[in-house]
């Protein structure tokens, strides 16, 4: 469990530098208004994004280690701990503020994890289900479908509704990574979570990335992390074995309360913080013949 917990922790701290890396490459990238074709490519072309696609690929050689190890709800709650990364890393790099009620808010994630990592037991070894498997591709083609729509937006609904099926499409990493068969290529090839983990982690990187465009790091963050977190944590409880010590449920419950209170706290609070800053900052005549207003950051 400690070599588990050490890669889970690890990926976390890589995760967390990946999403700063992102948030500076997606910044420089003009803000689209959907899935538009051109936009990867644009994407790619930002070093800090090229740099965040590897530091992320790098993490999850250390997400895959813990997922196999120990139970779900203890893996991706362990990944959680990037929240704590992106948290510090935004205040060191964007300006961005924590009021003390937030970094109460991030001290709660650890705490969390402490709780958690007190009530694993085994890991699961149950393999996916004829309907789980078929359950992640529809749930793979409504975040399509519902990002779509979303990415159409702007404001901390869209960052957070974006960031949140992004979090979903994480979950699913975390998922399929528990399903795949051993890492034999034949075995890796017939296996369909290895395709739910390649669409689920590559949607979810281009979800990322509009939220990203939209708002905050942590606004973006935040969502993300509560559902790949909780998601797998549920599946592998009820569906695929994952074990709790006995008489630790309520532990594994607190553990599981104090790291979403915390996570919709920094949301909550982003949020007044993004309407307090479009107050403070008035849009700028248009430019001649845009026909679109222009903010601040968009001059910058």
């Amino acid at each position: 469990m400690v070599l588990g917990l050490c890669a889970a922790l690890t990926a976390a701290v890589l995760y967390g530098v990946a999403s700063i890396l992102q948030a500076v490459g997606a910044r420089k990238v003009p803000t689209s208004g959907g899935f538009e074709v051109g936009l990867v490519s644009r994407l790619l072309h930002q070093p800090a994004f090229l740099a965040a696609l590897g530091t992320t690929m790098f993490g999850f050689l250390f997400h895959l280690i813990a997922v196999r190890s120990l139970p779900l709800f203890l893996a991706q709650t362990g990944i959680a701990v990037s929240l704590v990364v992106t948290a510090l890393l935004a205040v060191r790099l964007f300006g961005d503020r924590l009021s003390p009620i937030e970094w109460t808010a991030v001290a709660g994630v650890v705490v969390g994890l402490v709780l958690l990592s007190a009530s694993a037991g085994d890991a699961g070894t149950k393999r996916a289900s004829h309907w789980l498997t078929v359950s992640l591709f529809a749930i793979l083609l409504a975040m399509a479908i519902l990002g779509f729509t979303a990415s159409r937006y702007q404001g901390i609904v869209a960052t957070a509704g974006l960031g949140l099926l992004g979090g979903l499409g994480y979950a699913i990493v975390g998922i399929s990574s528990r399903l795949l068969p051993d890492f034999a290529p034949l075995d890796l090839l017939r296996s369909p979570a290895t395709y739910s983990l390649g669409l689920g982690g590559g949607l979810a990187f281009l979800l990322y990335s509009l939220a990203l465009q939209r708002g905050s790091a942590i606004a973006a963050t935040t969502p993300l992390i509560s559902t790949q977190t909780v998601t797998p944590a549920v599946v592998g409880v009820l569906l695929l074995g994952d074990q709790v010590r006995p008489g630790w449920w309520p532990g594994a419950c607190i553990g599981f309360a104090i790291t979403a209170a915390s996570a919709i706290v920094l949301v909550r609070f982003e949020g007044a913080r993004d309407v307090q800053h479009e107050e403070v900052i008035p849009p700028v005549p248009a430019r001649a013949g845009s026909g679109e207003l222009v903010t601040d950051r968009d001059t910058e």
